[in-house]
């Protein structure tokens, strides 16, 4: 296939970036022919800044129907994800899907099954696993060069969102329309990068959310969570989206020093011997390894959403693996599940998680909201530098 032909659904603030890069012709071997809102407001302005070449339809299975498309990109709300995607699979589509794969696990299994009897190419826009930095880390300790993972920490605060970000959307930062907050919204990066760089999923998580805190939301968007691992590992994760300003640090300490990615940069304290050779054999009393700290080059910026992109179109183009294959998008979103079913039963959760149970406690959320807001009343916003 020369050229992949490619439609959007959901012309929302992701929907409308990825079109602008499509059309800037930034991925190669990739064209935008068709775009899916049902907001005429949002195809009239399609129609405006792209002119007819872009065909526009209100619905996503009028886009599926149309012979226009190769692949679509989904766009649209959390919700509608597995739904959307598992039609386009049935009309015989490539599929990459915007973050998160789903709300909950039980949805997107159903989406990865459609997936593999489809025989689509079928990825998701986690784009940075094009990242320079967590590819490198992610080849330190696939390699061994760390020693075995001991304990992992990632505060990740730098979400910054006002009141007026979350104002921006009916569906935004509720449970009937978006699902859950930072962590189904702003977290999938740092939850799938967590599992992904390591190699590591947990085995239990006991979390604790924060409901609605300096914001007028019902979601979360203040966590602290613990995880161990199989391994004997541990872990902890605290996110946020009111601190001013926040922090994004990733330490990972293992059998053969720490690995801190911060401000831009990895640095890597490399003990001269394995920690566990140096106990063993040290018989000095108060001593510890040799130790090292290493600034780790690392070169290129990434190319981020049109990179995940472009590699979604080689792959369709030339069979090559996926950088974020979508199947993968249910690992983080356990995660982020067991953590808001941890807060709900104010207890541990193992892994894989009982998704009959976050079911029913997601459906109490809902029963139990008492937001006003209309799904449909929905401003785009200019996404630049958010992600």
């Amino acid at each position: 296939m020369e050229t992949v032909r490619i439609g959007i659904i959901g012309l929302g603030n992701m929907g409308t970036s990825h079109a602008k890069y499509l059309i800037a012709g930034e991925v190669k071997g990739a064209k935008l022919t068709a775009v899916s809102d049902i907001r005429q407001s949002r195809l009239d302005l399609a129609k405006e800044e792209w002119g007819d070449d872009v065909k526009r339809f209100l619905s996503p299975e009028e886009l599926y129907r149309s012979g226009e498309v190769d692949g679509v990109l989904i766009c649209t709300p959390h919700y509608e994800h597995p739904e959307q995607a598992i039609a386009a699979f049935d009309h015989g589509l490539h599929v990459l899907v915007e973050k998160p794969a789903g709300v909950y696990t039980k949805q997107v299994r159903l989406m990865n099954e459609a997936a593999a009897r489809s025989g689509k190419l079928y990825g998701i826009m986690y784009n940075q696993r094009t990242n320079p930095m967590y590819a490198k880390l992610k080849d330190l300790i696939a390699s061994g060069e760390l020693g075995e993972v001991r304990r992992t920490n990632w505060i990740i605060t730098d979400w910054y969102r006002s009141q007026s970000y979350y104002n921006s959307g009916g569906w935004r930062a509720t449970w009937a329309g978006e699902g859950g907050g930072v962590l189904i919204n702003q977290d999938p990066h740092q939850l799938d990068l967590w599992q992904w760089t390591t190699g590591l999923m947990p085995k239990r998580v006991r979390a604790f959310c924060s409901f609605g805190k300096h914001r007028d939301i019902e979601v979360e968007n203040d966590v602290t969570a613990y995880v161990e691992y199989e391994n004997g590992a541990t872990g902890v994760f605290v996110t946020s989206t009111f601190e001013a300003p926040g922090t994004n640090r990733f330490e990972i300490s293992g059998d053969r020093g720490k690995i801190v990615i911060e401000d831009g940069k990895i640095r890597f304290w490399r003990t001269r011997v394995l920690e566990s050779e140096f106990n063993r054999d040290f018989q000095g009393g108060f001593g510890q390894p040799e130790c090292w700290a290493i600034d780790i080059p690392v070169s290129g910026g990434g190319n981020q959403h049109s990179g995940i992109t472009q590699d979604w179109v080689k792959a369709i183009q030339t069979g090559s693996p996926l950088l974020a294959p979508g199947e993968e998008g249910i690992k983080g979103l356990m995660i982020s599940n067991a953590m808001l079913l941890s807060t709900w039963t104010d207890n541990w959760v193992d892994l894989p998680i009982d998704e009959e149970l976050f079911y029913n406690k997601l459906q109490e959320q809902i029963e139990r909201s008492k937001s006003s807001k209309k799904a449909d009343d929905y401003q785009t916003l200019d996404v630049s530098g958010t992600h």
